[in-house]
């Protein structure tokens, strides 16, 4: 029996899951739109546990989103998983991000756009098929009203995470659906025990978040 801790801070949504054999067994999270990871993210890997009666010395692995995302989320995300780690001699799972904000949407047929917000029309994505097969693998994107255009005249196209208030303002399509909905550590549940499965680990020492951008100083 798999006992993963998973922790999702890439946008956000604080969010840690506990998953038994790939299933979700308690759940925690913010998805409000401040950034609180740095006060509430331990105090809801306590919870979890608690809630599921598991001690930290019962746990097998943990997962972490690892990315593209919020700078400052990812590393509190990244520096907590590690942490652990040492401390409980386990192995670390890391879950590419987009592919986790994928499986929150649901289509019978298309394409499968998860996105997240970077700077000005800038925004963080990949593309999977229905069967969340990867088509297009991550990277940043400049929006324009032709981006996507390939995919929106094949097939149905569903744009996924927080980048798409700033899509839909520019794509007007009637293949094109837009939610915008945030990465949760729901969904790494069945992606991280089946890495945990093949000993896909990272190394704890030298992991570090897949920012795929450096991070900008901005001075007033």
């Amino acid at each position: 029996m798999a006992n993963i801790l998973n922790i999702e801070t890439s946008t956000t949504n604080c969010s840690v899951a506990l998953s038994v054999d790939g299933k979700l067994t308690v759940l925690k999270e913010d998805n409000s739109l401040n950034y609180s990871h740095a006060e509430r993210l331990h105090v809801y890997i306590d919870s979890v546990l608690s809630s599921a009666g598991v001690k930290r010395s019962d746990l097998n692995a943990v997962a972490v989103s690892k990315g593209p995302g919020s700078y400052t989320g990812l590393r509190i995300g990244v520096s907590a998983a590690k942490g652990l780690c040492f401390a409980l001699g386990i192995p670390l799972v890391s879950v590419p991000t987009l592919e986790v904000l994928a499986h929150k949407a649901e289509a019978k047929s298309g394409f499968i756009v998860p996105m997240l917000d970077a700077r000005r029309m800038e925004v963080y994505s990949a593309v999977f098929d229905e069967t969340y097969k990867s088509i297009e693998t991550t990277s940043a994107k400049i929006l324009d009203e032709n981006s996507y255009s390939n995919l929106l005249q094949k097939n149905a196209v569903f744009f996924i995470g927080n980048g798409v208030e700033k899509t839909k303002a520019i794509i007007n399509h009637p293949n094109a659906h837009f939610d915008s909905q945030l990465p949760s550590a729901e969904q790494m549940c069945h992606l991280s025990y089946c890495k945990f499965k093949k000993q896909e680990f990272e190394d704890v020492a030298y992991f570090e978040p897949f920012y795929l951008k450096d991070f900008i100083v901005i001075s007033s």
